[in-house]
């Protein structure tokens, strides 16, 4: 024997099914691209010579949301952060390292070189090799 349903529930599923598709707006209708824009990605070759900036800008340009790398090299051991993002990266000399984050916070934020410890457990910072501006989109 079957169990049959009430008139009434095949109405409500009908009645609730148009209401999830409405309530999707217009992202539904252009899929999930439209409603996540991937990335942009941006690379930046950088290489150390003499504790400087060897040449290039020393002003790098992202917008907000964009996926960023900085591929450095040095002709001397490093050790370089990056300021508002927390990054710290370990240079040798003839191998090539990478800082790798997306960009959300906005602002401008430099890289500079680590120095020796404090007596109070600190650090001291070198110059500052570049300064990375993200642009808010």
């Amino acid at each position: 024997m079957c169990a049959r349903r009430p008139a009434g529930s095949a109405r409500f599923a009908a009645a609730l099914a148009a209401a999830l598709a409405l309530s999707a707006g217009p992202w539904a209708a252009r899929g999930p691209a439209f409603a996540q824009a991937q990335p942009a990605e941006r690379v930046f070759e950088l290489r150390i010579e003499g504790g400087k900036l060897a040449q290039g800008d020393r002003a790098i340009r992202v917008q907000q949301g964009d996926a960023v790398r900085l591929r450095w090299r040095s002709s001397a051991p490093v050790d370089l952060h990056l300021h508002g993002y927390d990054i710290e990266l370990h240079i040798e000399p003839g191998a090539a390292a990478e800082m790798a984050f997306v960009a959300r916070a906005t602002g401008r934020f430099t890289v500079e070189v680590h120095g020796t410890r404090t007596p109070a457990g600190g650090h001291r910072h070198g110059p500052a090799l570049v300064t990375v501006e993200v642009y808010p989109k």
